[in-house]
């Protein structure tokens, strides 16, 4: 990647590494955020069950299809103004619109007000991954961009480690009866309450994002005489991906068998060491909290070690590569945590599981950057957002509860949906993310050396001989 020089008031400059990092921490910070409000519902099963008097299936269709509806599908016209218009902007304008939306769910009198104020934070969540990813790709140099994406991936496990922490103690806090009336809006129920102060920190976060630098854009596709343009076409950006759709769907669709087992965790893992051994709901929220805190944490940022060991002895594809071994290597954890008899045993496995799941993120998403033209950074990161969503979040969670109420009929059966999922869902990531290491070491000759023709209509993506 050429050299990191921003933009600003018509002139450039060089960005000092300490900005460079401030600008990680705000983005990382606005990530964790955005996991808190989206999953802070699992913190809230029972008492939200208990108030619209709704199954676990239907519970799960609020947590994720709700969210995953319009997150999913804002993602890919968000990415195209992401890859042509001002990042930080449209990055500012999403913290500050879901922290509304998730104060808003704090607000609702009944199920369908909920429904469309979940569908609300994910429309504001959208905006982040693809502007992040776009930046951060603009920040930092290659050699040092995966592992920057791997401190912004962090914010998958702070963020949901912190849900289940923070979500349990608010909860918790009013429900002993403190606080029955806050921010003068009358009488609220616990959970009612809890959406709105988990919501409260995202306005902070949104203001300090709209005055980050905006930086200059970077290892930009050009055209057959040489030229570079602000913006690609569609057809333009589906030719491109089209003639390496075996490296962009190993990556896609790997990543999206992952996600289904980790937001399947997510979802129901503290639902699950209650309803099988009894545990509180303050505890298992807690336990499982900290271990996504540490485990997940962990592991993203191992991640970008695998991938530079895999690279010194001679893996030019280790980036793709990881991702395919870190889902071997959480299969087995995975699947006998849940079926174990003793909790401690689950929760060990579990931590196993999750540190191996999360190392893939930042090694994949900086494999996605890197072999991808800035004019389609921030869509091809929407695709990616909409492709693992559409399978992760809208179904991970709901197949889960699939199995438990109408395969297996009985709530005290979660733990064996859950290892269903680990068992299925993880070798079949492996698999697919195999069959597109050979396309993917291909579309890494090409990086910087793009350029792109229109002949009759016909569109041709090519690699540059110069």
């Amino acid at each position: 990647m050429a050299n990191n020089r921003l933009v600003m008031n018509g002139e450039k400059f060089t960005p000092s590494k300490l900005y460079r990092n401030y600008v990680l921490a705000l983005l990382l910070a606005a990530y964790i955020l955005s996991f808190v409000d989206r999953l802070v519902l699992s913190m809230l099963v029972g008492p939200i069950r208990q108030e619209f008097d709704i199954t676990d299936f239907q519970f799960s269709l609020l947590h994720g299809f709700a969210f995953a509806i319009l997150y999913s599908f804002m993602g890919i016209p968000l990415g195209r103004i992401v890859d042509s218009h001002s990042r930080r902007l449209v990055v500012s304008i999403g913290v500050f619109s879901w922290s509304v939306m998730t104060c808003l769910c704090g607000l609702v009198q009944n199920i369908q007000q909920l429904f469309i104020a979940r569908v609300g934070v994910g429309v504001g969540e959208a905006s982040l991954s693809p502007g992040a990813y776009s930046l951060l790709g603009d920040y930092f140099k290659a050699e040092k961009l995966p592992k920057a994406l791997s401190i912004f991936a962090m914010g998958v496990t702070l963020g949901g480690g912190l849900a289940y922490i923070i979500g349990g103690a608010v909860y918790q806090f009013f429900a002993s009866g403190n606080g029955s009336s806050v921010f003068m809006l009358g009488s609220l129920k616990p959970w009612q309450s809890t959406f709105i102060v988990v919501g409260l920190p995202g306005f902070i976060i949104g203001l300090l994002l709209l005055f980050i630098k905006e930086p200059a854009r970077q290892n930009m596709m050009k055209r057959s005489d040489s030229s570079t343009t602000k913006s690609l076409s569609f057809s333009e950006i589906s030719s491109f991906l089209l003639q390496r759709k075996r490296a962009y769907l190993g990556l896609m669709l790997g990543a999206s068998a992952i996600s289904i087992v980790g937001y399947g965790i997510l979802s129901w893992y503290p639902e699950f060491l209650q309803r099988t051994y009894d545990m509180p709901k303050e505890e298992a929220g807690k336990k499982f909290g900290l271990i996504f805190l540490i485990a997940g944490a962990s592991g993203t940022y191992a991640g970008t070690f695998f991938s530079d060991f895999l690279r010194k002895i001679g893996y030019v594809d280790a980036n793709m590569r990881v991702t395919m071994l870190v889902s071997i290597a959480a299969f087995i954890p995975a699947v006998l945590g849940p079926l174990s008899a003793n909790p401690n045993i689950a929760l060990i496995c579990v931590s196993i599981a999750i540190f191996f799941h999360y190392a893939y993120l930042g090694p994949a998403l900086a494999a996605l950057q890197i072999i991808t033209p800035n004019q389609m950074r921030g869509q091809v990161g929407a695709l990616l957002v909409f492709m693992t969503n559409i399978m992760g979040l809208a179904f991970g969670g709901s197949l889960v509860a699939f199995f438990t109420d109408y395969v297996f009929g009985s709530d005290q059966s979660l733990n064996k949906s859950i290892a269903i999922i680990c068992g299925v869902f993880y070798p079949l990531a492996a698999v697919i993310i195999y069959s597109g290491l050979k396309a993917y070491r291909e579309s890494l000759k090409e990086v910087g050396h793009w350029n792109i023709t229109s002949t009759n209509n016909n569109l041709k993506c090519s690699e540059n001989s110069a």
